[in-house]
């Protein structure tokens, strides 16, 4: 996905969520707060973005969002189940109508054949539902960060 679609894209967001009146947070980890950046790029974006939580360790996915260390240590920070209870707390923790979670192994280490270097998990968590997809994203590091915000950015705005 070009730069340019995914600033055109978080720009329909903020306006549309600015017409609705309603909010968004962000709970980031291998993004690294590029979605939060992305955003925070557009003037405006104040009216809508609550914050954003960048948690890459598990002990701050646990004590800042309340991921369970049940799930973790049965799933993963990787999991679905992990990105799933990123979307509820940051939701409960900023009080937004709307969030992106995204966990997952940039590389080039961490991978495994269960999980190998460009795994990612990307949930949004809209009105009526939770949506997390399951990626596998090729490239370097920097190249699956890109990819990993540009997906979670576009997943939003298809279910807004």
């Amino acid at each position: 996905m070009k730069k340019n679609t995914t600033k055109q894209n978080s720009i329909d967001i903020i306006n549309i969520l600015k017409e609705k009146n309603q909010t968004i947070s962000f709970a980031e980890s291998c993004t690294g707060g590029r979605i939060a950046s992305e955003f925070t790029a557009i003037s405006g974006a104040s009216a809508v973005l609550n914050g954003s939580c960048v948690t890459y360790s598990n002990e701050i996915k646990s004590k800042w969002l309340g991921v369970s260390e049940e799930t973790l240590m049965e799933h993963g920070a990787v999991s679905k189940e992990c990105v799933e209870e990123m979307l509820k707390g940051i939701a409960k923790l900023a009080n937004a109508d709307y969030t992106i979670a995204v966990s997952g192994i940039a590389g080039p280490t961490g991978g495994t054949d269960e999980k190998p270097v460009g795994t990612v998990y990307i949930g949004i968590l809209n009105q009526t539902n939770i949506i997390i997809e399951r990626h596998l994203f090729k490239g370097e590091r920097e190249s699956v960060q890109l990819q990993a915000t540009d997906t979670a950015i576009a997943l939003l705005k298809k279910n807004l």
